[in-house]
């Protein structure tokens, strides 16, 4: 009998059945053992294995997402805070989502070329021009369905539907539900949670923009998460609170992927976090990229000491974007997002020189995509891609056991669950 925690959420698929019930112990669907086969068509526990099968997301018919002001405030860099107010709702620049599209369609070649079966989300169309309504409030449109690792969390067996901040998020798993569809009738376990209703009280009081120091723009009213905070270590899952994901967003997951995983909740040097694949980034066992600004001397020497002890902790180059090139969404540390192909291969934007030195020290094949168009829209190659089959298995990676002492520096630096 799995056990399960009493707070729990209900988990219901996508006509609405339930198919998890924290009073219903024994429900098949979701054993918090995880299956320790990766034989199955969905299977990844960690950041680095050999990569087989990969989601590719689309970025045609992206749209400028309608937010409110206090999420645009902290998520979103202070240049851009005034395009978001006037062309909420609108499609982004047509030659701008032409050009992404053309360095994602390269992607999906050079991935091909390196063995790797990639699958695509159906083109969304005008899906994202409509406005998204609730008894509570309306959007004046969506956004794009090109970040599947937003969206979706793969931990072993089971693909994990994120139940986003954004409003106009909220239909973003509609062009990759075919896909999903199809690896849940090949074994795969998928979870879609509650929505959220993201209602007034879902957003802090009074809440003002500060560059100083953290204070989440979102309360803990509801479970909210993207999947992009969230970083895989086999049994072990490396993740942050930010302003798309909260507490009980952390907690229902751990509550949905079970007790055989070990969540640990860590503080960053950063009062606008959103997705942790820019501040930490593993590229085998041993060895991970760390931003220098957001990863603290402090943190790092604790971190080397406890979780991460034996590990190689590598500041990440400072990134060469020039000031010149628009980054709607994100800052210019969207370098850092990297995507291992396994132990030795890297993915990394073919004119970050620095990054490509770095890759190359440290003894690993970097592989040059040109994705500086991409980055434009928010990610590079981890946020564009979600992984469905790696060649890993349910192993330790990290040292969790000395996370037991909580030394006070520790404890400071990290979140209870």
């Amino acid at each position: 009998m799995a056990r399960i925690k009493p707070s729990a959420s209900i988990i219901r698929d996508v006509q609405g059945q339930t198919l998890f019930n924290p009073l219903h112990f024994t429900d098949p669907f979701l054993e918090s053992k995880p299956r320790l086969t990766n034989a199955l068509s969905v299977c990844s526990f960690d950041e680095w294995s050999q990569l087989k099968e990969v989601i590719v997301g689309r970025i045609e018919g992206a749209v400028v997402p309608d937010e409110p002001e206090v999420m645009i405030q902290a998520t979103m860099p202070e240049t851009q805070w005034q395009f978001f107010r006037k062309n909420a709702g609108r499609p982004f620049p047509r030659v701008q989502v032409e050009a992404a599209e053309k360095e994602l369609d390269g992607l999906v070649h050079v991935l091909e070329q390196e063995g790797v079966v990639v699958r695509r989300p159906d083109n969304p169309v005008d899906l994202f021009l409509n406005p998204i309504t609730t008894p509570a409030w309306q959007t004046k449109g969506g956004m794009y369905a090109a970040m599947p690792r937003d969206k979706l969390l793969t931990v072993g067996d089971r693909i994990i539907e994120a139940p986003m901040s954004w409003r106009s998020r909220q239909r973003e798993s509609e062009p990759y539900r075919r896909l999903l569809s199809e690896y849940a009738a090949k074994g795969a376990r998928w979870i879609r949670p509650p929505t959220p209703t993201l209602a007034e009280d879902f957003y802090t009081k009074n809440w003002q923009a500060s560059d100083s120091e953290f204070r989440s723009v979102i309360t803990e009213v509801e479970p909210t998460f993207d999947a992009a905070d969230f970083m895989r270590f086999g049994k072990d899952i490396i993740c942050q609170r930010s302003h798309v994901t909260n507490l009980s967003g952390i907690r229902w997951l751990q509550a949905a992927i079970g007790d055989g995983f070990r969540m640990h909740v860590l503080k960053f040097s950063d009062a606008h976090p959103m997705h942790i694949d820019a501040t930490m980034m593993p590229l085998r066992p041993g060895l991970m990229l760390i931003n220098p600004e957001r990863v603290p001397a402090r943190l790092t020497s604790e971190l080397s000491k406890t979780l991460f002890q034996g590990w190689d902790l590598v500041h990440a180059p400072q990134p060469v974007i020039p000031d010149a090139h628009p980054l709607y969404m994100t800052s210019k540390w969207i370098n850092m997002n990297v995507l291992s192909l396994d132990e030795e291969r890297v993915l990394v934007e073919a004119q970050d020189k620095p990054m490509i030195a770095l890759i190359k020290r440290l003894g690993l094949k970097p592989i040059l995509v040109p994705f500086r168009h991409f980055n434009t829209f928010g990610g590079s190659f981890h946020c564009a891609t979600c992984d469905v089959t790696r060649d890993s298995t349910f192993s330790t990676w990290l040292n969790a056991g000395n996370t037991e002492r909580r030394h006070d520096i520790y404890a400071e630096l990290t979140e209870p669950l």
